[in-house]
């Protein structure tokens, strides 16, 4: 009977665990959405508030089935409101600096000391 207690604790435990991370990672993609949606900080500050009232609403539930409910009903929310061009930071690939100025290729010789080379 112990063994069945404790076993059961453990399961508790790691689907609670596995909830709380996927609502953490449901909360940064919709806020990285946002951010997309958003053309200046003020409004996307304005758009966090709301946003987080929405997952501070359903912060006490307990029920794990209607937390999984809830995470599915955020996950296609959030597929169907998604940003046809998102914002991706510059640097990044995909981004508007990646690579442009790439590193030189290792078979091509730089030469430093250009106007002053020894003529062969």
């Amino acid at each position: 009977s112990t063994s069945v207690g404790i076993s059961h604790t453990a399961t508790v435990m790691t689907t609670r665990a596995t909830q709380k991370l996927r609502v953490m990672h449901l909360y940064r993609r919709c806020l990285k959405d946002l951010f997309s949606w958003t053309g200046n900080r003020e409004l996307f500050y304005q758009e966090v508030d709301k946003l987080r009232d929405m997952f501070e609403k359903n912060r006490n539930v307990t029920d794990p089935n209607l937390i999984d409910e809830l995470i599915e009903q955020g996950e296609k929310k959030l597929h169907a409101g998604r940003h046809p061009d998102p914002y991706v930071v510059p640097y990044y690939v995909g981004g508007t600096k990646y690579a442009r100025n790439p590193p030189v290729p290792p078979e091509m010789r730089l030469v430093f000391d250009y106007g002053r080379e020894v003529q062969p």
